[in-house]
């Protein structure tokens, strides 16, 4: 099965931690089963100081496509977000997006994408 990092995640997996979102990276990873939303390439290599090991572990990753109509699908499920009263932020709501257009579930450590999965159907892991 196919599981997308998030940012947290991932850092959180390259710099040693210890949790049950980096050893399911791990898992992932050794298995070949990773995807990356395009926006967490972003955040990670927009590091500064980034060793290089981790911009060429980033390049052997898959990409989740952009598939038509995404930017439109992301406006309104951050609407849908916001109008229960919750944050959404832009880059949030574009990784949470990735994931629902491939229906791939989202590995990461933020707690804020449990407001994407109370409102719309994102799946989180752990």
């Amino acid at each position: 099965m196919q599981a997308a990092i998030d940012s947290s995640a991932l850092i959180g997996y390259l710099s040693g931690a210890d949790r049950p979102d980096t050893r399911l990276v791990h898992q992932i990873l050794e298995t070949g089963t990773a995807v990356l939303p395009p926006v967490v390439v972003t955040e990670v290599l927009s590091q500064p100081g980034l060793p290089s090991e981790v911009a060429s572990l980033i390049g052997t990753l898959e990409l989740l496509p952009i598939l038509d109509g995404f930017w439109e699908r992301a406006g309104r499920t951050r609407s849908l977000v916001i109008a229960k009263g919750r944050r959404a932020r832009l880059a949030d709501t574009l990784i949470a997006q990735a994931c629902l257009d491939h229906d791939v579930p989202l590995i990461t450590n933020d707690a804020d994408f449990k407001r994407f999965a109370a409102v719309v159907r994102l799946r989180l892991l752990p």
